[in-house]
């Protein structure tokens, strides 16, 4: 079994200060929010930006300062900027985290339209041709996000095409979203029994499946997702002071479940990426 991969996702595009005081909005936030992860044993930041107040932005030049700002903190990690954005964000609006420079290694694709809550993430078809067609130009790796189990098929069938990237993949199933596939063990293993040979994947539980999902996934072999995008609380009722915090309970899962975790390099080889 490959180590594991631990990913941050360390701020998002809809959670706030109120919700959680530790939020990073600033640079300077997101850079410190970064650096507790990785110093954790997180090997990948999946990073959103946001604007000083909190609002949420794709501009390639919040993108690149921020990304600028955490490789000089932490030279080695991988980042996964998003192309989801915010919910009402246009395409080419949410493209813009895929024009930085350096070119990013990674960069998720939204697999699908789907309900969010009380909003609706829309991702057509046109859409997820233009987000493959970018990736497969520059040479960026996605990271395939399934909302719904509907959502491997579609993405499958992409790649079949060629229309996406295709093997190895990577694919992150995020479950528990309002509205969208439920977070049981069961979908979660209906998802990983149907994807490629070859293929890597990770689980992001929301809420309070963040660690219910994390326990089943270190055994089965797959890779973790965790951060304050998904989940602002430690434990019940104990809101996570870091990214730190919610990484190194990952990281205590697995050293008692037996399983190592990865470095940045590990987790390049483990995903078929280049050395930086």
């Amino acid at each position: 079994m490959d180590k594991l991969i631990i990913t941050a996702a360390i701020c998002g595009a809809e959670v706030t200060k109120e919700q959680n005081p530790a939020v990073p909005y600033t640079v300077e936030e997101i850079v410190k929010e970064a650096k507790s992860a990785v110093d954790a044993g997180a090997a990948i930041v999946h990073l959103h930006v946001r604007e000083d107040d909190g609002t949420p932005t794709q501009s390639r030049d919040r993108f690149q300062e921020c990304e600028e700002a955490i490789y000089k903190a932490c030279p080695n990690v991988i980042l996964i900027p998003s192309t989801g954005g915010a919910v009402g964000m246009t395409p080419d609006e949410r493209l813009q985290s895929t024009d930085t420079t350096p070119i990013p290694e990674m960069a998720t694709l939204d697999c699908g339209t789907c309900n969010f809550g009380d909003e609706i993430f829309d991702n057509t078809m046109p859409t997820m041709r233009a987000f493959g067609k970018r990736m497969i130009e520059r040479g960026i790796k996605p990271e395939y996000e399934c909302f719904e189990m509907g959502h491997l098929d579609t993405i499958l069938t992409m790649a079949r095409k060629g229309e996406v990237p295709g093997t190895p993949m990577q694919f992150n199933f995020v479950l528990g979203v309002p509205g969208c596939t439920p977070a049981t063990v069961p979908n979660l293993c209906w998802l990983v029994q149907n994807i490629p040979a070859g293929s890597t994947w990770t689980c992001t539980g929301i809420g309070r499946h963040a660690f219910t999902l994390a326990a089943p996934t270190i055994v089965m072999g797959g890779n973790v997702r965790v951060g304050f995008e998904d989940n602002l609380y430690l434990e019940r009722g104990v809101l996570a002071k870091s990214n730190g915090e919610l990484v190194d309970k990952v990281v205590r899962m697995a050293k008692l479940l037996g399983r190592q975790v990865a470095t940045s390099d590990e987790a390049r080889e483990i995903l078929g990426l280049a050395k930086r």
